[in-house]
């Protein structure tokens, strides 16, 4: 059973194994499963994973420390408010686990009332310092608006598919990304959620919004589909590998990037128009790639949490893309 099946943020396919490339750097040992990280304030990366795992970088990803999170069950993703109050922050995971921060993940508490052990969360995102949202499996989806004090369970599409990624345009608008075809928007954070028509009935892995009407949404089996008005029709893009495809990043460059499988991450430089693959992919699967602050990319998955840098993915990122207007 490879290591997404166990702790992945979607439960049913079989999912591949994620690897490491020889530009990658300052790891901290042991090597370790590590599922998802995110931005703090001050720059201060959080990573977290298997077995209540947290880790801290202030130096970009360049050496790392463990805080206590007070639990033993895979935390699966991490996200913290935007803006002046990014030092406010949560971690999700499994066995019903929600964690919230205010000193930027190092100290942690647990929120989610008891008895939920049976949940599995697979993502979160904080809308600003008291409302956030957490999904997870067999369409699990909770909200506080309170920073966490109290938690809202309900039941937003009558069927039981995996709520695998959550995301916010830059409209405001929440994409929500699911097994068998799920894809969901919500213009009133969170309140009530329209259904998006699919082009595709497998599992996607994440909608990533590049403006307030252009996204990509990926998943399994190399399926890339970009829409240029919010979700109404897709356009195939063609990646060469039917490989999971598990996260996409936009880089403030405005290359974008789309992978998981190991040896399998694509670059775009026409704004997710076309991909082609890059030589310099990690070897090992990858669970999310995430833009540090001094322009590197983080990787983390199953070779734990690697700095790869820019100029190594991307040689020549000087000649940055630009959006469309």
């Amino acid at each position: 059973m490879t290591w997404m099946q166990r702790i992945g943020r979607a439960i049913s396919p079989p999912l591949f194994v994620l690897v490491a490339a020889a530009s990658l750097r300052a790891a901290p040992p042991p090597k370790v499963l590590v599922l998802d990280a995110a931005l703090a304030a001050d720059n201060t990366v959080v990573a977290v994973g298997e077995r209540g795992l947290v880790l801290r970088s202030s130096d970009h990803a360049q050496s790392w420390t463990t805080a206590p999170s007070g639990v033993g069950a895979a935390l699966t993703a991490v996200a913290f408010a935007p803006g002046a109050d990014r030092r406010t922050g949560w971690a999700v995971g499994h066995e019903g686990v929600v964690l919230a921060t205010t000193d930027a993940g190092a100290t942690w508490r647990r929120q989610f009332p008891e008895g939920g052990d049976a949940d599995s969360f697979l993502d979160v995102i904080a809308l600003d310092a008291k409302r956030v949202l957490a999904v997870g499996a067999y369409g699990l989806f909770a909200a506080s608006s309170d920073g966490g004090a109290t938690w809202q369970r309900r039941k937003i599409r009558d069927d039981d598919y995996h709520f695998n990624r959550v995301t916010r345009g830059p409209a405001g608008t929440l994409y929500l990304a699911g097994e068998r075809g799920t894809l969901l928007k919500s213009a009133d954070d969170g309140a009530t959620w329209q259904p998006i028509p699919a082009p595709y009935e497998g599992s996607f892995y994440g909608i990533l919004p590049l403006d307030r009407r252009t996204l990509l949404a990926h998943g399994l089996r190399g399926h890339v589909f970009r829409s240029a008005d919010d979700g109404a029709t897709w356009r195939r893009v063609e990646v060469e590998a039917p490989v999971l495809l598990a996260t996409a990043l936009r880089l403030k460059s405005n290359f974008i990037l789309v992978g998981g499988h190991a040896r399998a991450l694509w670059l775009s430089r026409d704004y997710g128009v076309g991909f082609k693959p890059v030589p310099a992919a990690p070897t090992t699967a990858v669970a999310e790639y995430l833009e540090l602050g001094d322009g590197a990319v983080l990787a983390v998955g199953e070779a734990g949490v690697q700095r790869l840098e820019l100029s190594t993915l991307v040689p020549e990122a000087a000649a940055a893309p630009a959006a469309p207007r």
